[in-house]
This record gives C-alpha cells, sequence and structure tokens, in this order.
C-alpha cells in the first residue's frame, strides 16, 4: 500500500474517532442541568412572626363630661405629667353650689327638729313616770278609803273625793302613754326627714362633685380635644358624651399589633418578642406577649367578626398585646411598631434552605425511576397516571430535596421542622454536609431525580428570580 493511502487511513480513522467523542459528549451534555447549592448544616433556628401595630400604654382612661356645662378652668395641657388626685379640669358649678348649700341648711334644719322631737320624746317619758305614780298614789289611796268606809270611819264625801282622785290620775295616765306615743312618732318622722335631706345633699353634692376632675391615678395627659369656654355634654343612649382628655399610665408600654389568621396558631402567652418603632430607628426593644385576642378582626374594616351579622371571606387578623420591658423614657402613644415575635426556638439542627424544599407525587417519583434523566419530569403526569381510576396513594404529595450525589440530582423526602426567615429544619431524611439543590427555581419545578447536574453558584440572585 502506498504511503498516503495509508495516512488518508490514519487520519480518517482519526477524525471519526473524534466526531464519535463529539457526538457521546454532545448526547450527555443534553441532559446535564445548571444548578445552584447549598449545605445541609446545624445552626440555631428560630420561627418568628412578624406583625405591626401601634404603641399603647397597658392602662390609659379616656375622662368623659359626667355633667352639662361649660369649662372655666382647664388646669393641665397635653404631654402634662401629672400625679393622682391632681385637678384637672372645672366646670361652671353655680347652680350645684347653690344646691349643695340649699340642702346643707335642708338637713340642718331637719337635724333641730329631730333634737327637738328627742327633747320632746324624753319630757313625755318624764310625764309617763308622774302620772304612773299618781295614779299608784290615788289607787292605794282609793283602796284604803273603800275599807274605811266600809267601816264607817270616814265620810261619803272624803270617800267620793278620793274616788275621783283615782279615776282623774287613771285619766291622766292614760293621756300620758298617749303623749309618749305621740312623741315617738314624731322622733322617728323627724328623723325620717334627717335622712331624707341627707340624702338629697349626697345627691347634689355628687352633681356639684362631678363638675370638677381629679386624676384617678399617675399618668400623662395624652388628649386634649377641649379649650376653656366650650361646653360639653354628658352621653344619652347610643350618642356619645364629650370626652375632656386622655390619661395614660406610661409605667407600663406596650405594642398593640395585628397577627395573620394563619399565624395567630403559633402564638402563646408569654413568648418574647422584638419591638422596633418607626420613629425611633435601628434600636431594638424587647418584650413578652401579655395578651391574645379570641375575636378574628376583619383587615379591611377593623371590625370584630362577632360585630357583624354577615360572614366575611376577607383577609382577618388577630389583635396580640406585647408588654414592651425597655421602652425609653420618650415614648408617645400611636407610634407606629412592628413586632417580631418568637414562636418557637431550636439549637444546633439540621436546617437547609426553604427555597431548596420541592414537592413531588408519589406517581411522578415512580414515573422517575422508570426514566430517569429527564429534566421534565415535573410536568403533568401522562393521562393514564392523572385518570381518574388512579389510587389515592398516588395523588399524595411528597416533600423533599434535590441531593447531589455522583453529579446527578436525587431526590430525597424529607420531614421539616421549625421554618425560620431563610432556612427550615430537617428532623430526618439527610446528613450534616450533604449538597442540596437550591435553584433556580424553573429547574427545581422541572427537575427530575436521576438528571445529571452541573454546579454554578455564581448566579446572582436577580437573574435567578428572573428565570
Amino acid at each position: 500500500m502506498k504511503p498516503w493511502k495509508k495516512i488518508a487511513i490514519g487520519v480518517g480513522v482519526v477524525v471519526l474517532l473524534a466526531i464519535i467523542v463529539g457526538i457521546t459528549v454532545h448526547q450527555s451534555g443534553k441532559n446535564v442541568v445548571t444548578v445552584q447549592t447549598g449545605k445541609v448544616q446545624r445552626q440555631d433556628l428560630a420561627s418568628v412572626v412578624s406583625a405591626s401595630g401601634e404603641i399603647k400604654p397597658k392602662t390609659y382612661v379616656n375622662i368623659g363630661a359626667n355633667a352639662y356645662g361649660k369649662i372655666t378652668h382647664l388646669y393641665v395641657k397635653e404631654g402634662d405629667h401629672v400625679k393622682k388626685g391632681q385637678l384637672l379640669a372645672q366646670l361652671e358649678n353655680v347652680q350645684s353650689s347653690a344646691d349643695v348649700s340649699a340642702n346643707q341648711a335642708s338637713v340642718q334644719a331637719a337635724e333641730t327638729d329631730a333634737l327637738a322631737a328627742d327633747a320632746a320624746t324624753r319630757t313625755s317619758d318624764a310625764d309617763l313616770l308622774r302620772a304612773q305614780a299618781d295614779y299608784a298614789r290615788n289607787k292605794l289611796d282609793w283602796d284604803r278609803a273603800q275599807n274605811l268606809f266600809k267601816d264607817g270611819l270616814i265620810a261619803k264625801s272624803d270617800f267620793d273625793s278620793r274616788q275621783n282622785a283615782w279615776a282623774t290620775a287613771d285619766s291622766g295616765l292614760v293621756q300620758a302613754k298617749a303623749r309618749v306615743a305621740q312623741a315617738k312618732a314624731q322622733k322617728d318622722s323627724a328623723d325620717r326627714h334627717v335622712a331624707q335631706a341627707r340624702a338629697n345633699l349626697t345627691r347634689v353634692a355628687d352633681v356639684l362633685q362631678k363638675t370638677t376632675y381629679s386624676a384617678p391615678y399617675d399618668g400623662v395627659v395624652t388628649n386634649l380635644p377641649v379649650r376653656e369656654g366650650e361646653s360639653v355634654v354628658i352621653g344619652i343612649q347610643n350618642a356619645l358624651g364629650s370626652t375632656l382628655l386622655t390619661l395614660a399610665d406610661m409605667s407600663v408600654i406596650t405594642a398593640e399589633v395585628k397577627v395573620d389568621e394563619t399565624d395567630i396558631v403559633n402564638v402563646h402567652l408569654g413568648q418574647s418578642a422584638e419591638v422596633t418603632i418607626d420613629a425611633i430607628p435601628k434600636k431594638i426593644f424587647h418584650g413578652t406577649v401579655s395578651e391574645i385576642g379570641d375575636n378574628a378582626i376583619v383587615r379591611s374594616t377593623g371590625v370584630a367578626t362577632s360585630q357583624q351579622a354577615t360572614t366575611s371571606e376577607e383577609a382577618k387578623d388577630f389583635k396580640v398585646v406585647v408588654n414592651v420591658t425597655d421602652p425609653p423614657p420618650d415614648l408617645r402613644p400611636g407610634l407606629s411598631a412592628t413586632a417580631k415575635i418568637t414562636t418557637a426556638a431550636r439549637s444546633s439542627v439540621l436546617t437547609v434552605p426553604i427555597q431548596a424544599l420541592s414537592v413531588r407525587s408519589k406517581a411522578q417519583l415512580e414515573q422517575e425511576k422508570t426514566a430517569p434523566g429527564s429534566v421534565h419530569a415535573a410536568a403533568p403526569a401522562p393521562k393514564e397516571v392523572a385518570s381518574k381510576d388512579r389510587d389515592k396513594d398516588q395523588k399524595q404529595d411528597v416533600q423533599g430535596v434535590f441531593v447531589i450525589r455522583n453529579k446527578k440530582a436525587e431526590f430525597v423526602p424529607v420531614t421539616t421542622g421549625v421554618a425560620g426567615t431563610t432556612d427550615i429544619e430537617v428532623v430526618d431524611g439527610l446528613r450534616e454536609g450533604d449538597e442540596v439543590i437550591t435553584g433556580s427555581y424553573k429547574v427545581l419545578r422541572t427537575l427530575r431525580s436521576g438528571s445529571g447536574v452541573k454546579i454554578d453558584n455564581s448566579v446572582p440572585k436577580k437573574e435567578e428570580e428572573s428565570s
């Protein structure tokens, strides 16, 4: 064979081998997917519920008008710190003061009448004693006269005189008893007049007292919607009365927030929370959950569902009160606040990034075992698999992650626990150091077990999200 033919055959063999290698590499590269990954690692994990609301004092009172009248004096202004019993406001009280004075005089007159009735009672008692003594003496004389008259020792006139004296004494005794009963009745009447006058005095004194407003406890005047000279009214039935001012006890500060209905089941009394206040940026305050509302509040209206006549499908929240343990001294009610409530905490647990979690049906997983390596296994299943006769067990979803093993993606079912902000606890199914696929979302949605993968963790997050 000529040399040039040998060279041509050798070149042809080399070219053929190169083509075969190229085709092989090309075919193998078709099922290789570029992914981003993360590590299974141990760390402390906390589940946090975030809710917004406003700062409120735990104890506050709206001091409303208890009487009709014009405000004559306001002794405080908004923002003032007051002590318990300190005078806050004064309404005009000319008429009520006059009523008190008149009823005080009535009480004094009634008490004087009672004293006179008491003296009359004592006098009638003394008269009764005297009448009883006269009756006893004249009765004795009459009995003695009867015996003497029988023996003829006294004259008939003397006998008649003693008889008349006894009869007079008997009448005087009856009259004295009647005067005692009358005096006692007058004494009872006078005492009741005193009680009536004192009751009237208590009533008008209460009316007078309601024109003066004092602080029920130490606090801060947080709202003062009225001015001197304005007239105020009390509430009638469903009509609200005038509010003079709002007094807040700032010794205990709370953050009243609204927690979404999907998160409220995880919130419990005593859980710790971190509170941030918009007006005080870059500073975190601490607190604990002290109150959890039982009634849902419709988010769009702010009205409790128990106050609605019809049901609503709108989003709902629940009121949660967090006691702030380290409030700043210049804190004011009404400031916007956000509370991050720690609902669960785990120490040194296995975790994976939340975005690594995927869901597959049992039917899809079984299909992937028979035809591994396609990147479209998570697409809709064949009709025969999706038929109505499919076993219910095949429809059940399985939660898991894709673990890289031998440069291939392997779907591993996992059981999860506490979810943090970016990571979630894995109870079983994985080992520390396992490398799991975290993205992109498009890849995780279509990836199937057994697919070849290529790791590229340099993809920016924005590209990942846009994909």
